[in-house]
């Protein structure tokens, strides 16, 4: 007798702690009694009557994820591989409808999700199916909430979060972006080396100018030697044609020195012979001599010339004259 009374005691303790049940926060609890819905059960302590009362199920009131991956052709026929990651949620307020009206939830949106992607994706191109990703995702949200509100769920955000192509396709766009990026890396270069040139050129232009302006003055204050030297010679009785044949021999017997001055110099000036500057004196005075010749015999030419001019009758005076005589002589 005693054994069957602690036997009923522990089994009565046990029913007696079965009564009770705790609800997760954020999760709801289906109660049923001999199966048919009772009540709908939130977080905290709950009791319910046991061996007549049963838990239906949790329904989970979180957000939730669900990544979808569809595989469908574009409208220029390339396949393409997306990932589709829809959340959702149970409505408080619809536990019951989330619960006794759809089994399986996620086969239910996994469907819908298919059926939107590959009713939009076929109407674009490969390349407008990157840019438009965000109006795939907004039509595959607008045909969920429809779908869905009525088993009690509701959409928060559907993401297109991948778009993969086939992998020749995926190396044939790398390949038409490093082709791209090349031309305009060439065309910089190209840029940057007509830059260079004509900075190059204008530097050499205002070096050149420079260098002219220089040669310039050089031989401008040469030249002005030159005269300052002529009158020099001229004031010791040397004329002007010696004295200019004086400096060039001058200058031809410095520009001998400098050339030995310098142990690596492959320069020969021609002629160098002993009497090159004897016979380029005589050579200078002769030519001096005779163009001053030829000038005083093309002076006098001009100055016979010009008299013959001046002692030619005016045709006009001489036709005027010839007319009166013949006048003259008709009146006789």
């Amino acid at each position: 007798m005693g054994i069957s009374f602690i036997i009923f005691l522990v089994l009565g303790f046990f029913i007696f702690l079965s009564s009770f049940f705790t609800v997760k926060q954020q999760t709801a609890v289906i109660v049923e009694r001999f199966g048919k819905f009772l009540s709908i059960r939130h977080s905290g302590l709950q009791l319910k009557i046991p061996l007549i009362d049963n838990i239906a199920g949790r329904v989970n009131l979180k957000i939730q994820q669900l990544d979808v991956i569809i595989e469908t052709k574009t409208k220029d026929n390339v396949f393409v591989k997306l990932k589709v990651s829809v959340q959702f949620m149970v409505v408080k307020e619809t536990v019951y409808d989330a619960f006794y009206k759809l089994e399986f939830p996620h086969d239910q949106i996994t469907s819908y999700v298919f059926d939107v992607v590959r009713a939009e994706v076929p109407k674009l191109k490969l390349d407008d199916v990157f840019e438009r990703k965000d109006d795939i995702a907004i039509a595959v949200k607008r045909e969920l909430n429809e779908a869905m509100t009525t088993y009690g769920y509701t959409i928060i955000n559907t993401l297109v979060t991948d778009i993969d192509p086939d992998i020749q396709v995926k190396n044939a766009m790398n390949r038409i972006n490093a082709a791209d990026r090349e031309k305009t890396v060439a065309e910089f270069e190209a840029e940057a080396s007509r830059i260079r040139i004509v900075a190059k050129a204008k530097a050499e232009a205002e070096s050149k100018r420079l260098q002219g302006q220089g040669i310039a003055d050089q031989r401008r204050e040469i030249a002005r030697g030159l005269v300052e030297s002529v009158d020099v010679l001229n004031r010791v009785g040397i004329n002007s044609q010696e004295a200019s044949a004086l400096i060039v021999v001058t200058q031809h017997y410095d520009t001998l020195q400098a050339i030995g001055a310098d142990t690596n110099s492959n320069l020969i000036l021609l002629p160098n012979s002993p009497q090159a500057g004897s016979e380029m004196l005589n050579n200078m005075v002769a030519s001096f001599s005779a163009s001053n010749q030829v000038g005083e015999m093309m002076k006098k030419g001009n100055r016979k010339r010009a008299k013959e001019e001046t002692k030619k009758p005016d045709p006009i005076i001489e036709s005027g004259y010839e007319d009166e005589n013949n006048e003259d002589d008709e009146t006789e």
